[in-house]
């Protein structure tokens, strides 16, 4: 009923136990959809009495089964968390992939791939004022940009945006002062 952590661990296995965890919460819910999509389909009404006997809440069965239901073991994309499915669950199998493939290409989180779908949808129904450009950033200065965001408690794309807002705010008034300058400085 709970985990025995050595003392003395030293942080990178501390770390690496981590990720094998969370690794294992998130397979956790695929299984459990799996399990209950079998017993749906093969004992009929008999497999409520296997989820009461199991004393797992129904309604988190059912979502797992929902989103198990909608990625066939082959489409489900082990970079990404149970959660990343979820999120594109309810969408065309089309739109499924294109969401996925770009949510592992980005290496987004669920909120970031939730906040760009809901950014698509405005999009879609009239919102002209968002631009989606793609830039290529090395991997060390995107680690140090999502730093940057995570120590202020922000998401890395508001960051990336006030950060550039402000940048281009300050070289435009900047450019202003030089051009009212009087020649010969000042």
């Amino acid at each position: 009923m709970g985990l025995q952590i050595p003392a003395g661990l030293n942080f990178e296995s501390w770390e690496r136990a981590g990720r094998q965890l969370a690794g294992l919460v998130d397979s956790s819910a695929w299984w459990l959809g799996d399990w209950l999509v079998y017993g749906k389909d093969n004992y009929g009404d008999r497999y409520e009495m296997g989820i009461r006997a199991a004393g797992l809440k129904y309604q988190t069965l059912r979502n797992y089964a929902w989103v198990s239901r909608r990625f066939d073991v082959t489409r489900r994309r082990a970079t990404l968390s149970f959660q990343h499915h979820a999120e594109v669950a309810s969408l065309p199998v089309p739109e499924q992939e294109h969401w996925l493939d770009t949510a592992e290409q980005m290496k987004w989180t669920t909120k970031q791939l939730r906040n760009a779908i809901q950014n698509s949808r405005e999009d879609a129904a009239g919102r002209t004022d968002r631009t989606v450009r793609r830039l290529e950033v090395p991997d060390n200065r995107f680690r140090e940009w999502r730093k940057a965001a995570e120590r202020l408690g922000t998401d890395l794309d508001e960051w990336v945006l006030t950060t550039l807002d402000h940048a281009a705010e300050r070289t435009l008034e900047l450019q202003e002062a030089l051009a009212d300058a009087p020649e010969g400085g000042a």
